[in-house]
């Protein structure tokens, strides 16, 4: 009764793998099976839970022919320290965002329109009412901005 099972291994972007294996192989030797080298980088997941015991046979799971396992290969420690990263597609920097002259274009009007704003309330008299008000008007308009991409 210890014959060979198909498994469907699915992957985040809708790619499957089937594996033939045996109900005795357990998660570890599924790894080491299918994704040599990478075993410590996969998470299998089995509905809903994930598959964290690499001791633990197929059988004693209730994996059975024609299962769906969900793979999600995760970047870990000890490949981020052997493989330097590629830096055009390098992860974004702990604050969430990458640093870009995108970026930079937020502090750059927010450092402009403190100048404007300075000049404003000491030089008053240089300063007509519809340029105080068009003021008013892109300091609330760049706060929504800002607010919207930075407040998440």
């Amino acid at each position: 009764c210890s014959g060979l099972i198909k498994i469907r291994l699915k992957f985040l972007n809708d790619t499957e793998e089937v594996a033939v294996v045996r109900p005795e192989d357990t998660v570890g030797r599924l790894k080491s099976k299918y994704f040599p080298g990478q075993e410590n980088q996969m998470k299998f997941i089995y509905r809903g839970q994930l598959l964290q015991d690499q001791g633990r046979t197929l059988r004693s799971l209730h994996i059975t022919d024609n299962c769906v396992i969900h793979c999600h290969r995760s970047r870990s420690a000890t490949t981020a320290a052997t493989v330097l990263p590629d830096p055009a597609t390098a992860a974004p920097a702990a604050g969430g965002l990458p640093l870009g002259a995108g970026n930079l274009l937020v502090p750059t009007v927010m450092v402009v329109l403190g100048v404007v704003w300075y000049f404003h309330i000491n030089y008053r008299q240089l300063f007509t009412a519809p340029a105080t008000v068009s003021l008013i008007g892109v300091t609330v308009l760049f706060s929504f901005l800002a607010f919207g991409m930075y407040g998440q």
